[in-house]
């Protein structure tokens, strides 16, 4: 039996032969994370008439999914421990490593040595060769800047993560992979910076703007912005009051200023509306925010909406409909809904059944619930894993788009 994978593309080809025709295995994937967690898939597929299992055209018959899905043993990865979310840190420096093995199957999802037919291991890299990271403490600013291999200019990214604070670097490498000049952004708990996020003061981010901007392997006069969750009402808020700003990327975001106080030089915009009375609590103790986050077409939350007319970019909304940590649709709408008021097709929605909160690059597995270390529970993102790995994919490929690339002038090429 032999266990075949071609590496030569970003989808790995799993192919397994020298079974016996109409032979039952178990494809199993894992991996361990750098903080000693396991993440696990297992799959169950039955061998061809000659005796062979070709994921591009095999269709599994059980385990973590059904059907044909060629990537299934990656995205559908589980951790062991609950609760558990796959970030990579080491961006630069180490892959992920992701062990494949096939079993006879002798007892349902068993990975006994004893029944163990082949094996190989998969270097998953967050970087291509060249990508350089510099650590980046600049006046106030405090973030990492990747850069593509190559002299340049590259068109420039901010890339803003959510409410867990911190340094998030695994985004910021894959798009300096793909030719764009990209800063990794921690704007809470993180070095020096400050540990609650009670004011979001957008002359921090515009700060940070004119850094990207000042590099000289950065293409002016413009950058984009790519932003997720608590990032994502940042990044709305950046389109709206930085000229920088010429191409924004919102996935999942509240483009109402809620829970906290957004500030840009003498303008103040804030919203009473949550409603904690609404927390919802399910049968395995998870949180949803849903229910609680304010509507922005309720009357009592106008004075918090944020003057979104302004932003003279591109607006891309990316949103998952099995999200149980805000209502993104519905906030992304408004803000058509505004530019529409005063003139403006400047944004576009790209809205996915099945697809939870945290929609991260393809392949990630899907984390339906994590702890948050400023919230005591954990939360319910929500998504369902086949629906929610093709939003994946699909939304990635949008967002490196040559259109979203003209935005900023240039027109990157990926390195590999």
């Amino acid at each position: 039996r032999e266990l075949t994978l071609n590496l030569s593309l970003r989808i790995i080809q799993i192919r397994v032969t020298g079974l016996l025709p109409s032979q039952l295995i178990m494809l199993q994937a894992s991996l361990t994370d750098e903080r000693g967690e396991l993440f696990q898939s297992q799959v169950f597929y039955k061998a061809d008439e000659n005796g062979e299992v070709d994921l591009e055209h095999a269709g599994a018959l059980g385990g973590d999914y059904v059907g044909i899905h060629p990537m299934g043993l990656f995205w559908s990865m589980k951790p062991k421990k609950m609760l558990s979310r796959l970030l990579k840190r080491d961006v630069i420096n180490s892959p992920f490593l992701v062990h494949l093995s096939v079993y006879d199957i002798t007892k349902p999802f068993s990975s006994s040595p004893d029944s163990l037919m082949a094996s190989e291991t998969v270097e998953r890299w967050y970087s291509t060769p060249g990508v350089q990271r510099i650590q980046l403490k600049e006046g106030r600013v405090r973030g990492a800047l990747f850069l593509p291999p190559g002299d340049g200019p590259f068109p420039g990214v901010i890339d803003l993560f959510g409410g867990i604070g911190g340094l998030v670097e695994f985004r910021a490498s894959l798009l300096a992979s793909h030719g764009f000049a990209t800063l990794a952004l921690a704007y809470f708990a993180y070095d020096d910076l400050p540990k609650n996020l009670d004011v979001i003061d957008i002359e921090y981010f515009e700060e940070a703007a004119d850094i990207l901007l000042r590099h000289p392997k950065v293409l002016g006069p413009s950058i984009g912005i790519v932003s997720v969750s608590r990032g994502a009402q940042i990044g709305m808020a950046m389109a709206t009051f930085l000229k920088q700003v010429a191409a924004t990327v919102c996935i999942n975001g509240v483009f109402l200023a809620e829970q906290v106080v957004i500030k840009y030089r003498n303008e103040k915009f804030f919203s009473f509306s949550q409603h904690l009375e609404r927390l919802r609590i399910n049968e395995l103790g998870l949180l949803a925010f849903y229910s609680a986050v304010g509507n922005p077409q309720e009357e009592a939350n106008k004075h918090g909406l944020l003057p979104v007319e302004r932003a003279e970019g591109h607006i891309l909304f990316i949103v998952g409909e099995k999200d149980y940590s805000v209502n993104s649709k519905i906030h992304a709408e408004q803000v058509m809904e505004q530019l529409r008021r005063h003139g403006k097709n400047n944004a576009t929605l790209l809205s996915y059944p099945g697809a939870g909160h945290l929609i991260e690059p393809p392949y990630s597995p899907l984390c339906v619930a994590s702890m948050n270390p400023f919230i005591p529970r954990p939360v319910l993102w929500g998504g369902e894993t086949i629906p929610h790995a093709e939003a994946q994919e699909h939304s990635w490929k949008e967002i490196l788009k040559p259109s979203y690339s003209e935005v900023l002038h240039f027109s990157p090429v990926s390195p590999g």
